[in-house]
């Protein structure tokens, strides 16, 4: 099957989205940071080679490319796709990261419930401009949770962003409940 690529702006400028026909990861998301911990994964170690590529972060079928200033969209995104439309045929969807996913089934009851209310009311908007979130930890009514993708950089995710997750685990969860991000914990 040919390879098929839309690209999708995010409302990050330094960000952009790769949709595919094609599955870059079957079971999960990956973000990767640096070029070390894209080995083992040609498509994100290709990717790493552009000198302007700061963040890579696979999900289904998107691949969302975070970069500095240096190169503007239009060139850097006929260069990502060019390399996608090499790389995906060979592409093993199903790797596993060298730091896999934790398991929701050993997470405390308390971070589970967290994580479901988050799984259907922000994910999908987060997933849908090419991020995501985790959340790191839950003590004494504080969620620390950490962006990926493109929420990774953008600006509205520090303030706007959390402050809409915070009130909406302060309806669901705890009224007392606060959240920060780990970047400026």
């Amino acid at each position: 099957m040919p390879v098929a690529i839309l690209t999708q702006f995010t409302p990050n400028p330094n960000a952009m989205k790769f949709i595919l026909n094609l599955d870059v990861k079957s079971a999960g998301k990956v973000t990767f940071e640096a070029p070390e911990q894209a080995q083992g994964v040609p498509l994100v170690e290709r990717l790493f080679e552009l000198p302007y590529v700061r963040q890579v972060h696979l999900f289904e079928n998107v691949i969302t490319v975070s970069k500095d200033d240096s190169t503007e969209w239009q060139t850097a995104a006929d260069r990502i796709k060019e390399i996608a439309a090499q790389e995906i045929p060979s592409h093993d969807a199903d790797f596993i990261p060298h730091e896999p996913e934790r398991s929701r089934d050993d997470l405390p009851d308390d971070i589970r419930a967290i994580e479901d209310v988050l799984d259907r009311t922000v994910r999908p908007y987060l997933q849908g401009d090419g991020g995501d979130l985790d959340v790191l930890a839950y003590e004494n009514k504080r969620v620390v949770v950490s962006y990926q993708g493109a929420c990774g950089s953008c600006p509205a995710s520090e303030s706007g962003t959390l402050t809409a997750i915070q009130g909406i685990l302060r309806d669901e969860i705890d009224p007392e409940i606060e959240v920060v991000s780990a970047a400026l914990s």
